[in-house]
């Protein structure tokens, strides 16, 4: 930590339009989950302009995608469905096209929550829209509970970079979701599911790192020891693919 050479994190914003507001922001756990597994956090906004974004992505050394709001069923080529929430064209075109110029580029990606779904989406996949009405036994995928505690497990196969990157089969975890993966894009696969069946991670079997996991990692990092490895893993593989090393490049 704290080193020149550490490897730069962006880290997309999310928006905020409520109460008149039109701001972009990233939650502290994302920032602190990414400064305490060493990395160098900048935060990726819109710029309304594809050839910005990808200037801006050309100062990165990877790219965490964050949680937010649901992913419009336009960009899956899918009508919305009764219980579709609420979306965000602004900020799909920011993390779609950002995850698109990412993996082009083989920057590894990391996405959280919205951040798989938009891994998945940017790579050719689709998603359920809510999960209570469209998988059948569902498990409750919203949590009352705190944050940080895990309500469910997720079964994770083995063999797999996430399974590597967590150094288990079954994990506890969070949850605040009510859309998932449904079909997996070209080049991935799901690799993580809940009880229910919901697929909770997924990775490709193409870039040299690209990990989307469904549950909020960063928001049990402080407590969980897993949790931390997923993040120290994904700077891990990002300074490999700078090619730098603990004392530098």
């Amino acid at each position: 930590m704290g080193q020149v050479d550490a490897p730069v994190i962006g880290i997309t914003c999310g928006h905020d339009t409520d109460g008149g507001h039109d701001r972009w922001f990233v939650r502290t756990p994302y920032i602190r989950a990414v400064v305490e597994a060493g990395g160098v956090p900048i935060l990726i906004p819109p710029t309304w302009d594809e050839q910005l974004l990808a200037r801006c992505l050309e100062r990165i050394d990877g790219l965490l995608l964050t949680g937010g709001v649901d992913v419009d069923p336009a960009l899956y080529g899918q009508a919305p469905h009764p219980a579709l929430g609420k979306v965000d064209r602004e900020w799909d075109a920011l993390d779609v096209v950002a995850a698109r110029i990412a993996l082009e580029r083989d920057i590894p990606v990391l996405g959280i929550c919205r951040g798989v779904q938009v891994l998945n989406v940017a790579a050719g996949g689709t998603l359920v829209q809510d999960i209570r009405s469209q998988v059948a036994g569902a498990l409750l995928h919203q949590q009352t509970a705190p944050d940080w505690e895990a309500t469910h497990t997720v079964a994770v196969a083995g063999g797999t970079r996430l399974h590597a990157l967590l150094g288990a089969t079954s994990v506890a975890v969070n949850s605040f979701h009510h859309q998932s993966v449904l079909a997996v894009a070209p080049g991935f696969r799901d690799v993580a599911h809940a009880p229910d069946g919901v697929i909770e991670g997924i990775e490709s079997e193409r870039h040299r790192f690209a990990v989307g996991v469904q549950w909020h990692p960063e928001r049990m990092a402080s407590r969980d020891p897993v949790q931390r490895r997923l993040f120290a893993g994904f700077l891990a593989a990002v300074r490999s693919a700078a090619g730098l090393t603990a004392q530098g490049r």
